[in-house]
């Protein structure tokens, strides 16, 4: 049997902006996306998303792979 977390954590800024995932206990998130990669940072802000508690990551810009 399979189970997957509820999103914990929500994107800001770059091409992924307003995306919850789960992001359990990652400090940064690397999307690959039209060709390069973009980052993410874990920040200690947290911001309330219909009524449960999301941890922040900001856009850190992108690189080619």
């Amino acid at each position: 049997m399979t189970t997957s977390k509820a999103p914990d954590a929500m994107l800001l800024g770059g091409p992924r902006d307003g995306d919850l995932f789960t992001a359990e206990d990652a400090a940064i998130i690397q999307l690959e996306i039209d060709g390069l990669i973009q980052r993410y940072l874990r920040t200690t802000r947290h911001e309330d998303h219909d009524g449960q508690s999301m941890v922040i990551f900001v856009y850190d810009g992108a690189s080619a792979p």
